[in-house]
């Protein structure tokens, strides 16, 4: 059985383990190098984790049998919605609604933080991302190049 539970600090060296290697296969897939996109999560390191740690941002772990499988975040920006970071789940254990249970799980900590919307930024060329959120209950903003990044950044969100 499956469990959700708060991240602590000791805990985030196995985050950014889940991290990097569940948004490999995204970098794969776009290819995403350290060269042309070093923020991308594939190559997190440990020091930002655990400064978004220390910087308040609410982190989660999806378990399954104990095992780190699932990880998300959500940290509350200036007009009190919450954005959603990370979510992520190791390609071997995708496909079993683990995805859509972190979703959930943030939207229930977003209302008790007093949050009304939830925020993403995605890649827009990421098809069956997009589809997924929009699937969830998120709406399509708008998308925006930036000449850092080799990609589009898709912006969603969703009332809560």
């Amino acid at each position: 059985m499956e469990q959700i539970k708060q991240i602590s600090f000791t805990d985030l060296q196995d985050c950014v383990k889940v991290i990097n290697k569940s948004f490999a296969t995204v970098a794969s897939k776009f290819n995403l190098s350290e060269k042309n996109c070093p923020r991308h999560p594939s190559f997190m390191k440990i020091e930002t984790l655990q400064k978004r740690f220390t910087d308040g941002y609410q982190m989660y772990g999806l378990y399954e049998q104990e095992k780190l499988v699932g990880y998300v975040s959500l940290s509350i920006d200036e007009d009190n919605a919450a954005e959603l970071h990370n979510l992520a789940v190791l390609s071997e254990y995708r496909h079993k609604g683990y995805g859509k249970r972190l979703l959930d799980h943030c939207e229930m900590k977003a209302k008790e933080m007093g949050c009304n919307k939830i925020k993403i930024d995605i890649i827009e060329e990421n098809k069956i991302l997009k589809d997924w959120h929009l699937k969830n209950g998120f709406i399509h903003l708008f998308t925006k190049k930036f000449d850092h990044l080799p990609f589009t950044v898709g912006f969603m969100e969703k009332y809560i």
